[in-house]
């Protein structure tokens, strides 16, 4: 199997169908690939829809709500390809997107992972590729001070790349990753004591830690639809919001992991 495509579902079985769809419809030439979609005992009967209209996909139904490395994980445990895809059900793939993305890995041996440019619904460049936090980066970007630290938003946000060539970056947004199964068990899957935010963070780091390069690839593309959970609200709230408190706790663990050092960039 040369890919192997995980999908986590949680409530959200419209956007995974029509990712699933793009996925189907996508350019794989002579490559072989499967989609593995794990629901995170969301209910939400996609199983039933699935070996319906898709019965080529390995469906896997958790017990409980995992949280999205934990999902994951599951999905990647049984995945048999020597690259694993790490999809969000609210992206679209486009008909090149795996095939570029898997000839620019074999190319470059030493890439444990990968990540293609995000467009947003109206073809606007999407922010997917990062630096590293500081300490303050969470509240700069969740709280009315981020208008007092310009010059911080612009270095996270690598604002001064413009996206045009391949570049080695600190982590990637998790909405697609495309990772060399080798790489991936030589560092592990995401660490599951991130619920949700962080994981993709966390698990970059811990590649580059073992010497995987984590590059943003924008010959390849993809549509994310994304919505920006902890940071719809205003920022007073942010404490009566379930994804606004995952964020922050999810932060508190990532220093209680790895402490107040900022690493180098790349």
């Amino acid at each position: 199997m040369d890919i192997s495509i995980v999908i986590v579902n949680y409530k959200s079985k419209g956007l995974a169908l029509n990712c699933i769809k793009s996925i189907e419809e996508a350019s794989f030439g002579d490559l072989s690939y499967e989609i593995i979609v794990v629901d995170n005992n969301s209910d939400d009967t996609i199983g039933q829809i699935l070996a319906w209209q898709h019965p080529s996909v390995v469906f896997i139904k958790s017990q409980k709500n995992l949280g999205m490395g934990g999902g994951n994980n599951l999905g990647i445990r049984r995945a048999q390809g020597r690259y694993i895809v790490v999809m969000n059900p609210d992206t679209l793939a486009f008909p090149d997107t795996f095939s570029a993305l898997y000839q620019f890995m074999e190319a470059n041996p030493d890439i444990g992972m990968a990540g293609p440019k995000q467009f947003n619904p109206d073809r606007s460049v999407q922010d997917s590729c990062y630096r590293w936090h500081s300490f303050l980066t969470p509240i700069f970007r969740r709280t009315f001070l981020g208008e007092l630290a310009e010059s911080e938003i612009n270095r996270f946000l690598m604002r001064d790349y413009d996206k045009q060539k391949p570049r080695d970056v600190d982590w990637l947004l998790g909405s697609c990753l495309f990772i060399r199964a080798k790489a991936l068990r030589d560092v592990g899957g995401f660490d599951e004591h991130f619920f949700l935010y962080f994981e993709d963070t966390d698990l970059c780091r811990r590649f580059w830690q073992k010497k995987w390069r984590v590059v943003y690839n924008p010959q390849a593309s993809i549509i994310h639809n994304h919505n920006r959970e902890s940071a719809r609200q205003p920022w007073y709230t942010f404490f009566m919001n379930v994804a606004s408190r995952h964020h922050f706790k999810s932060w508190w663990r990532y220093l209680a992991k790895w402490g107040l050092t900022m690493p180098e960039s790349h």
